[in-house]
Protein backbone atom coordinates (compact mmCIF):
# COMPACT_ATOMS: atom_id res chain seq x y z
CA UNK A 1 0.00 0.00 0.00
CA UNK A 2 1.47 3.32 -1.10
CA UNK A 3 0.32 6.91 -1.30
CA UNK A 4 1.21 8.27 -4.73
CA UNK A 5 1.05 11.86 -5.91
CA UNK A 6 -0.75 12.42 -9.20
CA UNK A 7 -1.90 15.44 -11.18
CA UNK A 8 -5.57 16.28 -10.78
CA UNK A 9 -7.82 16.13 -13.81
CA UNK A 10 -8.16 19.67 -15.08
CA UNK A 11 -11.92 19.21 -15.51
CA UNK A 12 -12.76 17.19 -12.43
CA UNK A 13 -15.04 19.89 -10.97
CA UNK A 14 -17.03 20.01 -14.19
CA UNK A 15 -17.18 16.21 -14.14
CA UNK A 16 -18.46 16.39 -10.56
CA UNK A 17 -21.14 18.90 -11.50
CA UNK A 18 -22.25 16.71 -14.41
CA UNK A 19 -22.57 13.73 -12.06
CA UNK A 20 -24.47 15.67 -9.38
CA UNK A 21 -21.53 15.41 -6.96
CA UNK A 22 -22.24 18.74 -5.24
CA UNK A 23 -20.57 18.00 -1.89
CA UNK A 24 -17.02 17.59 -3.22
CA UNK A 25 -16.19 20.70 -1.17
CA UNK A 26 -17.69 21.12 2.30
CA UNK A 27 -17.56 24.40 4.22
CA UNK A 28 -14.89 25.65 1.84
CA UNK A 29 -12.60 22.68 2.46
CA UNK A 30 -11.91 19.88 -0.02
CA UNK A 31 -13.72 16.63 0.63
CA UNK A 32 -12.86 14.94 -2.67
CA UNK A 33 -9.06 15.03 -3.10
CA UNK A 34 -7.45 13.55 -6.21
CA UNK A 35 -4.00 15.08 -5.77
CA UNK A 36 -2.92 11.60 -4.69
CA UNK A 37 -4.20 8.04 -4.69
CA UNK A 38 -3.59 4.89 -2.67
CA UNK A 39 -2.08 1.99 -4.59
CA UNK A 40 -2.77 -1.60 -3.53
CA UNK A 41 -1.73 -4.93 -4.93
CA UNK A 42 -4.35 -7.46 -5.89
CA UNK A 43 -3.14 -9.77 -3.13
CA UNK A 44 -3.59 -7.04 -0.52
CA UNK A 45 -7.14 -6.43 -1.68
CA UNK A 46 -8.20 -10.06 -1.92
CA UNK A 47 -6.40 -11.51 1.09
CA UNK A 48 -6.25 -8.60 3.52
CA UNK A 49 -9.48 -6.68 2.82
CA UNK A 50 -12.05 -8.69 0.84
CA UNK A 51 -11.74 -12.07 2.59
CA UNK A 52 -11.69 -10.61 6.15
CA UNK A 53 -14.67 -8.41 5.28
CA UNK A 54 -16.72 -11.47 4.34
CA UNK A 55 -15.65 -13.34 7.48
CA UNK A 56 -16.30 -10.43 9.86
CA UNK A 57 -19.66 -9.70 8.24
CA UNK A 58 -20.71 -13.31 8.79
CA UNK A 59 -19.46 -13.23 12.39
CA UNK A 60 -21.45 -10.07 13.06
CA UNK A 61 -24.64 -11.50 11.56
CA UNK A 62 -24.24 -14.63 13.67
CA UNK A 63 -24.36 -12.41 16.75
CA UNK A 64 -27.65 -10.69 15.90
CA UNK A 65 -29.84 -13.66 16.75
CA UNK A 66 -28.04 -14.12 20.07
CA UNK A 67 -28.42 -10.45 21.02
CA UNK A 68 -32.11 -10.10 20.14
CA UNK A 69 -32.92 -13.23 22.16
CA UNK A 70 -31.28 -11.82 25.30
CA UNK A 71 -32.62 -8.98 27.43
CA UNK A 72 -29.24 -8.83 29.14
CA UNK A 73 -27.38 -8.28 25.85
CA UNK A 74 -29.96 -5.76 24.63
CA UNK A 75 -29.41 -3.84 27.87
CA UNK A 76 -25.63 -3.97 27.44
CA UNK A 77 -26.11 -2.30 24.07
CA UNK A 78 -28.38 0.34 25.69
CA UNK A 79 -31.24 -0.50 23.31
CA UNK A 80 -34.40 1.11 24.77
CA UNK A 81 -36.80 -1.45 26.22
CA UNK A 82 -39.89 -0.30 24.22
CA UNK A 83 -38.13 -1.20 20.96
CA UNK A 84 -36.55 -4.54 21.84
CA UNK A 85 -39.41 -6.79 20.73
CA UNK A 86 -39.77 -4.81 17.49
CA UNK A 87 -36.05 -5.22 16.74
CA UNK A 88 -36.16 -8.92 17.60
CA UNK A 89 -39.19 -9.47 15.38
CA UNK A 90 -37.51 -7.75 12.44
CA UNK A 91 -34.67 -10.28 12.78
CA UNK A 92 -37.02 -13.24 13.11
CA UNK A 93 -38.71 -12.12 9.87
CA UNK A 94 -35.26 -11.63 8.35
CA UNK A 95 -36.24 -8.18 7.13
CA UNK A 96 -33.93 -7.56 4.16
CA UNK A 97 -30.94 -5.27 4.38
CA UNK A 98 -29.09 -3.28 1.75
CA UNK A 99 -25.52 -2.38 2.62
CA UNK A 100 -22.88 -1.63 5.23
CA UNK A 101 -19.29 -0.49 5.60
CA UNK A 102 -16.50 -1.96 7.72
CA UNK A 103 -13.77 0.51 8.67
CA UNK A 104 -10.22 -0.85 8.87
CA UNK A 105 -6.79 0.30 9.90
CA UNK A 106 -4.47 -1.12 7.25
CA UNK A 107 -0.98 -0.28 6.02
CA UNK A 108 -0.35 -3.03 3.48
CA UNK A 109 1.36 -5.31 6.00
CA UNK A 110 -0.20 -7.74 8.41
CA UNK A 111 -3.93 -8.20 9.03
CA UNK A 112 -6.32 -5.28 8.67
CA UNK A 113 -7.82 -4.33 12.04
CA UNK A 114 -11.53 -3.62 12.36
CA UNK A 115 -12.27 -0.25 13.94
CA UNK A 116 -16.04 -0.40 13.68
CA UNK A 117 -19.10 -1.38 11.64
CA UNK A 118 -21.14 1.31 9.91
CA UNK A 119 -24.24 -0.75 9.23
CA UNK A 120 -27.13 1.68 9.64
CA UNK A 121 -26.28 4.98 7.93
CA UNK A 122 -22.99 4.55 6.03
CA UNK A 123 -22.06 7.45 3.76
CA UNK A 124 -19.18 8.14 1.29
CA UNK A 125 -21.06 5.79 -1.03
CA UNK A 126 -21.47 7.77 -4.27
CA UNK A 127 -17.85 8.85 -4.28
CA UNK A 128 -16.66 5.28 -3.58
CA UNK A 129 -18.96 3.71 -6.15
CA UNK A 130 -19.24 6.08 -9.09
CA UNK A 131 -16.87 9.02 -8.89
CA UNK A 132 -13.64 7.21 -8.02
CA UNK A 133 -14.30 4.73 -10.85
CA UNK A 134 -14.73 7.65 -13.25
CA UNK A 135 -11.43 9.03 -11.91
CA UNK A 136 -9.72 5.71 -12.66
CA UNK A 137 -11.03 5.58 -16.22
CA UNK A 138 -10.05 9.18 -16.92
CA UNK A 139 -6.55 8.73 -15.51
CA UNK A 140 -6.00 5.56 -17.55
CA UNK A 141 -7.29 7.24 -20.70
CA UNK A 142 -4.87 10.15 -20.34
CA UNK A 143 -1.95 7.85 -19.54
CA UNK A 144 -1.44 8.99 -15.96
CA UNK A 145 -2.17 5.45 -14.80
CA UNK A 146 -1.10 2.28 -16.63
CA UNK A 147 -3.68 0.54 -18.75
CA UNK A 148 -3.72 -2.46 -16.40
CA UNK A 149 -4.63 -0.32 -13.38
CA UNK A 150 -7.80 -1.59 -11.75
CA UNK A 151 -9.95 -0.87 -8.70
CA UNK A 152 -11.75 -2.95 -6.09
CA UNK A 153 -15.09 -1.50 -7.01
CA UNK A 154 -18.22 -3.27 -8.19
CA UNK A 155 -20.34 -1.30 -5.72
CA UNK A 156 -22.71 0.21 -8.28
CA UNK A 157 -23.47 -3.10 -9.97
CA UNK A 158 -23.97 -4.76 -6.59
CA UNK A 159 -26.41 -2.05 -5.46
CA UNK A 160 -28.51 -2.32 -8.61
CA UNK A 161 -28.58 -6.11 -8.30
CA UNK A 162 -29.50 -5.90 -4.62
CA UNK A 163 -32.35 -3.48 -5.24
CA UNK A 164 -33.65 -5.92 -7.83
CA UNK A 165 -33.70 -8.61 -5.15
CA UNK A 166 -35.45 -6.28 -2.70
CA UNK A 167 -38.20 -5.26 -5.11
CA UNK A 168 -40.53 -8.10 -4.12
CA UNK A 169 -39.70 -7.86 -0.39
CA UNK A 170 -40.46 -4.19 0.36
CA UNK A 171 -44.13 -3.25 0.83
CA UNK A 172 -45.06 -0.34 -1.47
CA UNK A 173 -44.94 2.57 -1.72
CA UNK A 174 -41.21 3.01 -1.15
CA UNK A 175 -39.74 6.35 -0.04
CA UNK A 176 -36.14 7.53 0.29
CA UNK A 177 -35.41 9.97 3.10
CA UNK A 178 -32.69 12.05 4.72
CA UNK A 179 -32.36 15.35 6.56
CA UNK A 180 -33.54 18.10 4.24
CA UNK A 181 -30.54 20.45 4.56
CA UNK A 182 -27.73 17.85 4.52
CA UNK A 183 -26.30 18.11 1.02
CA UNK A 184 -24.11 15.04 1.52
CA UNK A 185 -26.96 12.86 2.81
CA UNK A 186 -29.35 14.09 0.15
CA UNK A 187 -26.73 13.34 -2.51
CA UNK A 188 -26.28 9.81 -1.17
CA UNK A 189 -30.05 9.21 -1.10
CA UNK A 190 -30.46 10.55 -4.65
CA UNK A 191 -27.78 8.15 -5.82
CA UNK A 192 -29.40 5.18 -4.08
CA UNK A 193 -32.80 6.14 -5.47
CA UNK A 194 -31.27 6.11 -8.95
CA UNK A 195 -29.72 2.68 -8.34
CA UNK A 196 -33.12 1.37 -7.29
CA UNK A 197 -34.76 2.83 -10.39
CA UNK A 198 -32.17 1.10 -12.58
CA UNK A 199 -33.36 -2.15 -10.98
CA UNK A 200 -37.00 -1.28 -11.72
CA UNK A 201 -37.76 -0.32 -8.13
CA UNK A 202 -39.10 3.22 -8.12
CA UNK A 203 -39.42 5.27 -4.96
CA UNK A 204 -40.40 8.78 -4.01
CA UNK A 205 -38.36 11.25 -1.97
CA UNK A 206 -39.28 12.79 1.38
CA UNK A 207 -37.32 14.73 3.98
CA UNK A 208 -37.15 13.18 7.44
CA UNK A 209 -38.70 16.38 8.78
CA UNK A 210 -41.80 15.85 6.58
CA UNK A 211 -42.73 12.39 7.88
CA UNK A 212 -46.25 12.41 9.26
CA UNK A 213 -48.25 10.10 11.51
CA UNK A 214 -51.90 9.28 10.88
CA UNK A 215 -54.50 8.95 13.63
CA UNK A 216 -54.22 5.16 13.40
CA UNK A 217 -50.43 5.22 13.83
CA UNK A 218 -49.27 4.89 10.21
CA UNK A 219 -46.40 6.91 8.78
CA UNK A 220 -47.44 9.18 5.92
CA UNK A 221 -46.05 11.62 3.36
CA UNK A 222 -47.07 15.27 2.96
CA UNK A 223 -50.21 14.19 1.05
CA UNK A 224 -51.22 11.76 3.82
CA UNK A 225 -50.29 8.74 1.70
CA UNK A 226 -49.32 5.82 3.95
CA UNK A 227 -45.66 4.86 3.48
CA UNK A 228 -45.06 1.13 3.07
CA UNK A 229 -41.25 1.07 3.12
CA UNK A 230 -38.75 3.76 4.05
CA UNK A 231 -35.08 3.95 3.24
CA UNK A 232 -33.83 6.39 5.84
CA UNK A 233 -30.34 7.84 5.93
CA UNK A 234 -30.95 8.81 9.53
CA UNK A 235 -29.68 7.01 12.64
CA UNK A 236 -32.21 4.53 13.95
CA UNK A 237 -31.48 5.48 17.57
CA UNK A 238 -32.33 9.09 16.65
CA UNK A 239 -35.50 8.00 14.85
CA UNK A 240 -36.58 6.10 17.96
CA UNK A 241 -35.92 9.22 20.02
CA UNK A 242 -38.14 11.45 17.86
CA UNK A 243 -41.55 12.54 19.07
CA UNK A 244 -43.15 9.86 16.89
CA UNK A 245 -40.56 7.22 17.84
CA UNK A 246 -42.81 5.12 20.06
CA UNK A 247 -45.18 4.67 17.10
CA UNK A 248 -42.54 2.78 15.08
CA UNK A 249 -43.11 -0.74 16.48
CA UNK A 250 -46.85 -0.74 15.76
CA UNK A 251 -46.84 1.28 12.55
CA UNK A 252 -46.27 -1.52 10.06
CA UNK A 253 -43.54 0.58 8.44
CA UNK A 254 -40.75 -1.53 6.87
CA UNK A 255 -37.40 0.17 7.29
CA UNK A 256 -34.32 -0.06 5.13
CA UNK A 257 -31.92 -0.49 6.87
CA UNK A 258 -34.09 -2.83 8.98
CA UNK A 259 -34.64 -2.42 12.71
CA UNK A 260 -32.26 -5.28 13.55
CA UNK A 261 -29.37 -3.19 12.24
CA UNK A 262 -29.63 -1.38 15.59
CA UNK A 263 -27.55 -4.27 16.92
CA UNK A 264 -24.76 -3.97 14.34
CA UNK A 265 -24.55 -0.18 14.15
CA UNK A 266 -23.94 -0.11 17.90
CA UNK A 267 -20.26 -0.12 18.91
CA UNK A 268 -21.16 -2.54 21.68
CA UNK A 269 -21.05 -5.22 18.98
CA UNK A 270 -17.24 -4.92 19.03
CA UNK A 271 -16.67 -6.23 22.59
CA UNK A 272 -19.27 -8.93 21.94
CA UNK A 273 -17.36 -10.05 18.85
CA UNK A 274 -14.10 -10.05 20.82
CA UNK A 275 -15.66 -12.07 23.66
CA UNK A 276 -16.73 -14.74 21.17
CA UNK A 277 -13.62 -14.62 18.96
CA UNK A 278 -10.75 -13.62 21.30
CA UNK A 279 -7.46 -13.18 19.49
CA UNK A 280 -9.02 -13.06 16.02
CA UNK A 281 -6.37 -11.46 13.76
CA UNK A 282 -8.76 -8.83 12.37
CA UNK A 283 -10.28 -7.81 15.69
CA UNK A 284 -8.97 -5.46 18.36
CA UNK A 285 -9.42 -6.31 22.01
CA UNK A 286 -12.58 -4.47 23.10
CA UNK A 287 -14.64 -4.26 26.25
CA UNK A 288 -17.54 -2.29 27.64
CA UNK A 289 -16.04 0.68 29.43
CA UNK A 290 -15.73 0.11 33.15
CA UNK A 291 -12.96 2.66 33.68
CA UNK A 292 -10.12 0.16 33.52
CA UNK A 293 -7.24 0.64 31.10
CA UNK A 294 -6.05 -1.67 28.35
CA UNK A 295 -2.37 -2.47 27.99
CA UNK A 296 -0.39 -0.48 25.42
CA UNK A 297 -3.01 2.21 25.01
CA UNK A 298 -6.71 2.31 24.27
CA UNK A 299 -9.50 4.24 22.55
CA UNK A 300 -12.83 5.12 24.17
CA UNK A 301 -15.90 5.43 21.92
CA UNK A 302 -19.57 6.07 22.76
CA UNK A 303 -21.90 3.28 21.67
CA UNK A 304 -23.60 5.55 19.12
CA UNK A 305 -20.78 7.87 18.12
CA UNK A 306 -20.47 8.70 14.43
CA UNK A 307 -17.78 10.33 12.26
CA UNK A 308 -15.12 10.20 14.97
CA UNK A 309 -17.05 12.37 17.42
CA UNK A 310 -16.40 12.12 21.19
CA UNK A 311 -13.52 9.69 20.73
CA UNK A 312 -10.72 9.70 23.32
CA UNK A 313 -7.36 8.13 22.42
CA UNK A 314 -4.91 7.26 25.20
CA UNK A 315 -1.46 6.43 23.89
CA UNK A 316 0.89 3.96 25.57
CA UNK A 317 3.28 6.81 26.50
CA UNK A 318 0.51 8.65 28.36
CA UNK A 319 -0.37 11.20 25.65
CA UNK A 320 -4.07 11.94 24.96
CA UNK A 321 -6.02 12.95 21.91
CA UNK A 322 -9.73 13.69 22.00
CA UNK A 323 -12.45 14.85 19.61
CA UNK A 324 -15.51 16.81 20.59
CA UNK A 325 -19.08 16.12 19.57
CA UNK A 326 -22.67 15.64 20.72
CA UNK A 327 -22.55 12.02 21.92
CA UNK A 328 -22.70 10.80 25.50
CA UNK A 329 -23.89 7.70 27.33
CA UNK A 330 -22.16 4.31 27.67
CA UNK A 331 -18.80 3.71 26.00
CA UNK A 332 -16.55 0.90 24.87
CA UNK A 333 -12.79 0.71 25.14
CA UNK A 334 -10.82 -0.71 22.25
CA UNK A 335 -7.13 -1.55 22.17
CA UNK A 336 -5.12 1.19 20.47
CA UNK A 337 -4.01 0.33 16.95
CA UNK A 338 -3.07 3.63 15.24
CA UNK A 339 -3.81 4.31 11.62
CA UNK A 340 -0.76 4.31 9.35
CA UNK A 341 0.77 7.70 8.58
CA UNK A 342 1.76 8.86 5.10
CA UNK A 343 3.46 12.28 5.36
CA UNK A 344 1.01 13.57 7.95
CA UNK A 345 -2.01 11.85 6.42
CA UNK A 346 -3.86 9.05 8.21
CA UNK A 347 -5.92 6.82 5.88
CA UNK A 348 -8.80 4.59 6.92
CA UNK A 349 -10.01 1.89 4.53
CA UNK A 350 -13.78 1.50 4.31
CA UNK A 351 -14.83 -1.89 2.94
CA UNK A 352 -18.31 -1.97 1.41
CA UNK A 353 -20.64 -4.94 1.78
CA UNK A 354 -23.81 -4.94 -0.33
CA UNK A 355 -26.27 -7.63 0.68
CA UNK A 356 -23.80 -10.12 2.10
CA UNK A 357 -20.93 -9.66 -0.34
CA UNK A 358 -17.86 -7.38 -0.13
CA UNK A 359 -17.69 -5.39 -3.35
CA UNK A 360 -15.34 -2.39 -3.03
CA UNK A 361 -13.42 0.05 -0.87
CA UNK A 362 -13.12 3.77 -0.28
CA UNK A 363 -10.22 5.48 1.49
CA UNK A 364 -10.77 8.51 3.72
CA UNK A 365 -7.80 10.29 5.20
CA UNK A 366 -7.46 12.91 7.89
CA UNK A 367 -4.66 15.07 9.22
CA UNK A 368 -5.56 13.59 12.61
CA UNK A 369 -5.23 10.05 13.90
CA UNK A 370 -8.97 10.27 14.67
CA UNK A 371 -10.96 10.16 11.43
CA UNK A 372 -13.54 12.95 11.68
CA UNK A 373 -16.33 14.26 9.48
CA UNK A 374 -13.78 16.62 7.88
CA UNK A 375 -11.72 13.71 6.48
CA UNK A 376 -11.00 13.76 2.73
CA UNK A 377 -11.90 11.02 0.26
CA UNK A 378 -8.86 9.79 -1.71
CA UNK A 379 -9.28 7.43 -4.71
CA UNK A 380 -7.45 4.13 -4.97
CA UNK A 381 -6.11 1.84 -7.65
CA UNK A 382 -4.85 -1.73 -7.87
CA UNK A 383 -1.40 -1.61 -9.42
CA UNK A 384 0.86 -4.59 -8.85
CA UNK A 385 3.88 -2.84 -10.34
CA UNK A 386 4.24 0.85 -9.54
CA UNK A 387 5.76 2.78 -12.42
CA UNK A 388 9.23 4.24 -11.62
CA UNK A 389 8.32 7.72 -12.89
CA UNK A 390 5.72 8.50 -10.24
CA UNK A 391 6.41 10.18 -6.91
CA UNK A 392 5.69 7.87 -3.99
CA UNK A 393 4.98 8.96 -0.41
CA UNK A 394 5.88 6.21 2.04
Amino acid sequence: MKRIAIAERSNWRARADEAGFRFHTIDGEPYWDESAYYAFTLRQIEDDIEDPSLELHSMALDLVGEVVASEELMARLAIPEPFRDWIAESWRRRDPHLYGRLDFAYDGHGPAKLYELNYDTPTSLFEASFFQWQWLEDQRNRGALPGHADQFNSIHEALVERFGQLAAQLPPPLYFSAVRDSEEDQGTVTYLRDCAAQAGLHGASIAIEDLGLSTDGRFTDTDDVVIGSLFKLYPLEDLMDEEFGLALPGSGLRLLEPAWKAVLSNKGILPLMWERHPGHPNLLESRFDDGSALAKGWVRKPLHSREGANVAMHMADGRWQESDGPYSGPNIRQALHPLPEFWGNYPMVGSWVVGDHPCGIGVREDASAITRDSARFIPHAIIDEVQPSVKIYV
